[in-house]
């Protein structure tokens, strides 16, 4: 069976197939491969301190400095994905653990040992019943916005605040919200010749996440809902998704909340040009996670084209925009984040892609300051 890591296959989806090295014995299929990469960024903040979670904003954009370089990862972390395949009694089963790590800190002589188990899961069915996922895996809302998006293999907002010890944000927070990582239990239909797909999964509740604020919510007793209908045909991709979870205010004076959001997308490829269109609305949806900004409502917008001028190289520029609708008290006079980036994506060989991006991250505040970022990433990625 050949393998496809899920989150090196968001990114090899884009570009490349992932290069794992198979080991087969009896009945299974081990399977160890993963990701490295690496960017030199370059930011400039200039403008009005804006507030809340403002990307382009000096404090977050440039890590509290005018300008910041860091040569770090990009959107994807490093990592390692080893998954093990059979077929079983009538069933495909596979599982899967990812192990990822971030390549800068602040540090030159401090253990760089943090890791982040993003992914460890097992999935069965076949082709008559579908597939069944029981684990920890990234969500279904936002997975094909990010699947997409050409800064999967760069940077995107080379924020300087999330790229040290972590990662850059692509168009998260500026484009899309991020679509999580979550212990779930997940179902899909299986492939029909219609291009037809279903995925609904029931997500472990997770409380707020506000990043530069203490958290105002927790998780109630029933799990978060997501689900998503796919239509893919000759090129063709459309997608509906929903998600929804309930908080329970830890804060005095603050009622509880209940988030909800719709996405409706689509992507079409026509010989060397593709072009990607994305939109989610809803309430709490945050900026970088599930309700950061509380019971704020807000609109995500992606809109993407690229061309490949060869085999070889592809160009590309994408512009998102993530708006909240009020003045909430969680947006924390946040109105706006932005961010246009122009890349060019070059395969070395079939394992190896470097990249060069420029771009700018705008923040907007409803008081009508602005602040914004301007940046530059240059760096590869390998797949194996």
């Amino acid at each position: 069976m050949k393998n496809v890591f899920l989150l090196t296959a968001l990114a090899a989806a884009s570009l490349q197939t992932a290069h794992a090295v198979d080991i087969k014995s009896g009945d299974w299929t081990v399977s160890v491969g993963g990701i490295v990469n690496a960017y030199y960024t370059a930011v400039s903040c200039s403008g009005d301190a804006v507030g809340g979670l403002a990307l382009g904003d000096k404090g977050l954009g440039c890590g509290g400095q005018g300008d910041r370089t860091t040569i770090g990862n990009g959107l994807l972390p490093n990592g390692l994905i080893t998954s093990a395949a059979s077929t079983q009694g009538g069933y495909d089963v596979k599982a899967l653990i990812g192990i990822y790590n971030s390549t800068a800190t602040d540090s030159a002589i401090g253990q760089n040992s943090v890791v982040d188990v993003r992914q460890a899961y097992f999935t069965f069915g076949n082709a008559d019943m579908g597939t069944v996922k029981l684990g920890r895996d990234y969500g279904v809302f936002g997975a094909n916005a990010i699947l997409g998006d050409m800064t999967l293999l760069g940077a995107g907002a080379p924020v300087q605040a999330t790229q040290r010890g972590r990662v850059t944000l692509g168009h998260i927070g500026a484009g899309y919200s991020y679509l999580g990582n979550y212990g779930q239990m997940m179902y899909s239909t299986p492939k029909s010749a219609s291009g037809i797909g279903f995925d609904v999964a029931l997500m472990s509740p997770v409380a707020d996440t506000p990043v530069i604020a203490v958290p105002v919510y927790t998780a109630k007793s029933s799990p978060q809902l997501q689900a998503q209908l796919t239509y893919a045909q000759d090129g063709f991709k459309a997608w509906l998704g929903a998600k929804s979870q309930k908080f329970t205010s830890v804060t005095p004076g603050i009622g509880d909340l209940t988030m909800s959001g719709v996405e409706l997308g689509g992507s079409v490829t026509a010989g060397a040009a593709s072009l990607l269109v994305n939109v989610q609305g809803g309430k709490g949806l945050g900026i970088l996670s599930d309700a950061d900004q509380g019971d704020t409502k807000s609109k995500n917008y992606l809109v993407q084209g690229t061309f490949k001028t060869s085999d070889k190289l592809k160009l590309g520029a994408s512009y998102g925009l993530s708006e909240n609708d009020d003045n909430t008290a969680g947006t924390r006079g946040l109105k706006s984040n932005a961010n246009l980036t122009v890349g060019a994506y070059y395969s070395l060989n079939s394992l190896i892609t470097l990249v060069g991006e420029v771009g700018q991250t705008r923040s907007k505040a409803f008081s009508a300051k602005s602040t914004r970022m301007n940046g530059v990433s240059l760096g590869g990625i390998i797949f194996f």
